[in-house]
């Protein structure tokens, strides 16, 4: 593995982790550490800007696209990344309408 996802800078991210990965809370020390060492690979192999080099790398992206399941560290790493980033902002509404009486009976006493 010492050719796989090489890389020559640390991996941040500031939009989602501007404290860094370890102090947000979502990840272990062991997940924080595996993101800021090879997280810059992982996103270019993602992304197509890196080409895979070794076997480590060609299974990496076959579990992104969903063809194998996650056993590394790395490939468990980066998907619980992708997972906590591509989080859609949900929308929470009230539904029903509270001034009208459809006559709906919701208590327990019947």
């Amino acid at each position: 593995m010492a050719d796989s996802f090489s890389v020559t800078r640390r991996f941040f991210d500031d939009k989602n982790y501007p404290r860094g990965f370890s102090r947000h809370g979502d990840y272990t020390i062991r997940e924080s550490q595996t993101l800021e060492q090879f997280g810059q690979a992982c996103l270019a192999l993602e992304t197509g800007e890196r080409k895979p080099k070794t076997a480590e790398e060609k299974r990496f992206i076959a579990v992104m696209k969903g063809e194998e399941i996650a056993q590394s560290d790395i490939e468990k790493a980066w998907l619980k990344y992708r997972t906590l980033t591509n989080k859609t902002k949900r929308i929470y509404t009230l539904s029903g309408n509270a001034g009208s009486d459809a006559g709906d009976d919701f208590s327990a006493a019947e």
